[in-house]
């Protein structure tokens, strides 16, 4: 397993929800002068939609250059005309893989961009799980969406600039769009802001199919005392389910925070097919159910956290294009594990006496739904683990 690169001297902070991302996002963007890249899975024309949307606006009509770069699938609902009215006031706007046959399967469908990363100015960054969407968008929802984002300022923002600009090149190119490419001399700041250690670690279709999963089994591998992993779609591979059970084999106490509303059936019963074996293994699971969860992060023995787009399931970690910020700080961890402990108090937790007690019914739905996927997935040629 390769090495991520780490980067001395970042001062990040920890955001939760969209409650306190969109305003620090919002403000972020009326301070730019220069430059804006925003990519985003979800772009909903929402409360809060409408919000970015005339903060990137503003920025355009005030010269500075903004790239806002969407999914095709994941944006679908975004209505042309918004995209038009934004284009007229002068914002870049690019749709990776755009969407024309939603009812025709290819293999080429599912390597979306999954991303969620801004980056202004060179000099501030923002990272994480957070669409831009509203957090209490579903009809049922009394609580905000559980997921969190990272506010980034110092040495690594070199390589988050580089990597929004390459991928900002690349579909660029592919829409014959290269005068949009044309970059401003925008330098990042490389002087030290705080003292964090910290790593952008993308996965892509190239060079770094892996990297995301292989930096969670190589922390997994090493930890000795806690894994507490929070995770809105989890359905790994042998591999990474090989390796959580190991730990809890050699006394590592693992704890997995996990969907307990149904946003996705099929996924959601899927997971539950994994239950049985993770609880035999003395691995303790607890489901969320006071709203939808949505986060992708974890902890490991207080010190190795990560914040990002990636789920721990196919889709994920084989086919689409996603960036999380792993970080080495004591205090760092500390406040995302006591946020993670205070969000356990209040979920359910998932007993193994229980469990094995439910009927055949649900226990043949749980892996007619695995074995659906599984399948599928092989048919489409991802037979990995």
């Amino acid at each position: 397993m390769s090495l991520p690169d780490f980067v001395e001297g970042n001062c990040i902070t920890l955001l939760h929800s969209g409650t306190e991302y969109f305003p620090v996002l919002e403000s972020a963007i009326d301070s730019t002068r220069q430059e804006i890249y925003l990519e985003t899975y979800i772009f909903q024309y929402d409360t809060t939609g409408i919000r970015i949307a005339e903060a990137l606006k503003r920025a355009a009509q005030r010269g500075v250059a903004v790239h806002l770069l969407i999914d095709g699938f994941g944006s679908l609902g975004l209505p042309g005309k918004v995209i038009r009215e934004m284009l007229a006031a002068g914002v870049r706007v690019l749709i990776y893989r755009p969407e024309f046959f939603s009812f025709r399967l290819k293999r080429s469908r599912l390597r979306r961009m999954h991303r969620k990363l801004a980056v202004m100015d060179a000099s501030l960054a923002f990272v994480g799980g957070i669409n831009i969407v509203d957090d209490c968008y579903e009809s049922d929802a009394l609580f905000p969406r559980f997921d969190y984002a990272v506010q980034i300022i110092g040495p690594l923002l070199e390589k988050i600039h580089a990597t929004a600009r390459h991928l900002w090149m690349l579909v660029a190119w592919v829409y014959f769009k290269k005068r949009w490419t044309n970059y401003l001399s925008v330098v990042s700041n490389n002087l030290p802001a705080g003292h964090q250690r910290a790593s952008l670690v993308i996965r892509d279709n190239l060079r770094n199919r892996h990297s995301i999963e292989h930096c969670y089994l190589r922390a997994i591998a090493v930890a000795r005392k806690e894994i507490i992993i929070a995770n809105a779609y989890f359905l790994p591979g042998k591999n990474f389910r090989q390796a959580l059970i190991k730990a809890a084999q050699r006394g590592v106490s693992v704890i997995l925070l996990l969907q307990g509303k149904s946003e996705y059936r099929l996924q959601y019963y899927a997971m539950h097919a994994l239950y049985g074996h993770l609880l035999d293994a003395g691995i303790r699971i607890y489901e969320y159910r006071q709203g939808y969860l949505h986060a992708k992060v974890a902890v490991i023995d207080g010190s190795w956290s990560t914040v990002g787009s990636s789920n721990i399931d196919p889709f994920s970690l084989l086919l689409a294009r996603e960036a999380n910020v792993i970080i080495l700080d004591r205090i760092f961890a500390a406040g995302l594990r006591g946020s993670l402990q205070r969000t356990l108090e209040v979920s359910c937790p998932v007993l193994q006496h229980s469990w094995r007690g439910r009927s055949r019914i649900k226990r043949s739905l749980n892996w007619i739904c695995y074995y659906f996927i599984r399948m599928a997935w092989g048919l489409l040629g991802y037979r990995r683990d």
